[in-house]
């Protein structure tokens, strides 16, 4: 299993390419620069499977529709934020952004479970991690020890709990009950900059003291 970051968009927000030795792909998180991503999907020769959605924050899914459409895969999201995706005042582009609101039609499938969880060749494990948006999820490859946190963990530093939606206390309780009892070799692949590991983040980081 192997995973290739892309920092896309004004906020280099990052997407992932997860794939596997049949070329196969998941695609999580395409924030934006749909041409981008598409040039590194054939550069690597890969075959998209699925898009998956950590949350559904503007910066996240800014190219959800045109990557969709441009392989013909289906959008999975956690139930709780089943209604964001065409909604700007829900998805935080209506106060963010500039130009104009982002929007994608709903999604395809919604999670509703934590737990092991198959898309085609791809085997992973799904955790609720809310606390920076209410249907936050990290998505853990234990075969590849890796874990695509969102914007739950960052590398030193945690999500910000600001937005509508948000609790800190709730962030603290994801990060401590659901990532932190990983491996602690375990890679965690950030919505935003550097990747770090679970041991790293234990044993520095500022906003995780006592744990």
């Amino acid at each position: 299993m192997k995973w290739k970051q892309i920092p896309l968009g004004p906020l280099q927000t990052n997407c992932y390419i997860v794939y596997d030795e049949n070329q196969s792909c998941l695609i999580v998180d395409p924030g934006d620069n749909p041409k981008k991503l598409a040039t590194v999907i054939k550069q690597l020769e890969l075959k998209p499977e699925a898009i998956v959605l950590t949350h559904a924050h503007f910066d996240h899914i800014g190219a959800v529709d045109r990557i969709r459409d441009k392989y013909g895969i289906k959008v999975y999201i956690h139930e709780n934020e089943k209604d964001w995706l065409p909604d700007p005042a829900l998805n935080g582009s209506r106060h963010f952004m500039l130009n104009e609101p982002i929007k994608a039609r709903a999604a395809d499938y919604l999670i509703k479970d934590e737990g092991v969880m198959s898309i085609g060749s791809f085997k992973f494990e799904v955790y609720e991690t809310p606390g920076h948006s209410p249907g936050s999820i990290s998505i853990y490859f234990p075969e590849g020890e890796f874990v695509l946190a969102g914007d739950a963990l960052f590398n030193g530093s945690i999500g910000r709990t600001d937005l509508p939606g948000g609790n800190h206390n709730q962030l603290i309780r994801s990060i401590h009950d659901k990532l932190l009892v990983l491996p602690e070799q375990t890679e965690v692949l950030p919505g935003h900059g550097p990747t770090t590991t679970i041991g790293l983040e234990m044993d520095s980081n500022p906003f995780l003291n006592g744990f």
